[in-house]
């Protein structure tokens, strides 16, 4: 021990007419992954001793019976050392948080950032209450009637992906709807209009490697299977695909593993905290990575930099959202989705072991960055660009009336407006098409002419 940390705490004494300047450590590492506190030891890591271990340890068990509740699960165990007695406070990680301090008219609960131990925030303190009530966020029931919503995207997704029938009762079955007719919130989430507005996604791709001036952006709300859609269709739309010249006709060369990031992007709507109200599923584009971030660290309070990704299980903090996922094919019942990510991109053609993905995690967020491939060079069209499904379809509209507005083609498409314009901005920005004339008598014209 060369220093205070995450999981211990140093305390030169005990000080007892101030117990809540040992008893928050003990708030925040109950609350947390458990930790310990080490008395005569001094900030430095200086063993000093303590004169009556066996007063200390008395002491400590009366002040953790008169201020701390619920009670924690503690341990002392005394040590002997060169400079003195010292005593180890070991604090297990406890199943009934939140763990409040309980004293002069307050009642506050802890957690653990970094060294310090500080008040739990609105968000922590929900997350506190869920994992203390064996609950979680996407089981919880709402007041959305399930009568009042309709799940045409989730049953057109099962269908095309199963090949299954959609079956109404499967709502009740997946934990989506609850046996009085409420959404939980899991049902919320697959709702075609979700009504929780912290299901967002904004989309980005910079000009250059660094965040600085935006090619094109977008931000998405609602349904999660059609955040998905939509991360998918920007990753197309703003990455390159060349191509290499066979004898026998041309092999595409993707910047990256389409299924490596489909993997990424499931696994942070997934596991994201819906806690955070202010949070929301972050894609950044760059020349040579893409990257994304979401809200909420690991579920288990771990550091994923920490870890052999090999090793990590699949805990999940939504689990219901989870099971959707799997029965809709979008993920495995079983392993890691970090491992998927690490394979799928490795089996792209110019991989290299500085490609590798890259995952990190703070206690409020997770980022993945999957590296582009290097093998794009000598290579056919590299600006060639992949146009999504309904860009197409614009591009056929245009062509049929090369005067069409935005609004009507948001009403054939039914898309909002806003949709159809930021396509057609991407479709401008990438060269595909241009207005010529007055906004309100011009006419849209391709890269081979006027659509006529």
């Amino acid at each position: 021990m060369i220093g205070e940390c995450t999981a211990y705490d140093f305390k030169l004494m005990l000080e007892e007419r101030k117990p809540k300047s040992w008893l928050k450590s003990v708030s925040a590492f109950a609350n947390g992954l458990g930790g310990s506190l080490f008395f005569g030891i001094d900030d430095k890591g200086i063993v000093r001793g303590l004169d009556d271990v066996q007063h200390v340890c008395e002491t400590i068990s009366s002040k953790i019976r008169d201020y701390m509740d619920p009670l924690p699960e503690v341990e002392m165990i005394p040590h002997a050392e060169d400079g003195g007695d010292v005593l180890q406070l070991k604090v297990n990680a406890g199943s009934y948080t939140p763990y409040y301090y309980v004293g002069d008219g307050q009642r506050v609960a802890f957690v653990r950032i970094g060294d310090e131990s500080l008040p739990a925030t609105a968000e922590q303190m929900v997350r506190l209450v869920l994992k203390g009530t064996n609950k979680t966020f996407d089981s919880l029931h709402t007041d959305y009637r399930a009568e009042e919503y309709s799940f045409t995207i989730l049953a057109n997704t099962f269908k095309a992906r199963t090949r299954q029938e959609w079956d109404k009762k499967y709502l009740l079955s997946f934990g989506l709807v609850t046996h009085k007719g409420n959404l939980t919130n899991a049902g919320a989430l697959f709702a075609d209009d979700c009504p929780l507005w912290q299901s967002r996604l904004y989309c980005t791709r910079w000009d250059g490697k660094e965040k600085g001036d935006a090619i094109n952006d977008a931000e998405f709300p609602g349904n999660v299977l059609m955040l998905l859609r939509e991360a998918m269709n920007f990753v197309r739309s703003n990455t390159k695909r060349g191509w290499e010249k066979l004898p026998n006709g041309r092999k595409n060369k993707p910047e990256y593993a389409e299924r490596a990031v489909l993997e990424a992007m499931v696994n942070h709507f997934i596991h994201r905290d819906y806690t955070v109200m202010g949070g929301e599923v972050h894609l950044d584009i760059y020349d040579d990575r893409l990257v994304v971030t979401s809200p909420g660290g690991m579920y288990n309070g771990l550091l994923i930099q920490n870890l052999d990704i090999v090793d990590v299980s699949s805990e999940r903090r939504n689990p219901i959202l989870a099971n959707v996922m799997a029965q809709l094919d979008y993920m495995e019942k079983r392993g890691s989705g970090l491992t998927r990510i690490c394979n799928e991109t490795k089996s792209l053609e110019g991989y290299r072991d500085e490609l590798k993905p890259v995952f990190k995690s703070t206690p409020t967020q997770f980022q993945t960055t999957i590296f582009a491939s290097s093998d794009m060079t000598n290579v056919g069209d590299m600006s060639e660009t992949k146009l999504t499904e309904r860009q197409l379809k614009m591009l056929n509209l245009i062509k049929e009336s090369p005067t069409i507005s935005g609004r009507q083609m948001s009403e054939i498409l039914s898309v909002s407006q806003r949709t159809i314009e930021r396509d057609l901005s991407t479709l401008q920005k990438i060269g595909v098409l241009r207005h010529e004339g007055k906004d309100n008598d011009g006419v849209w014209v391709t890269s081979n002419g006027i659509c006529s």
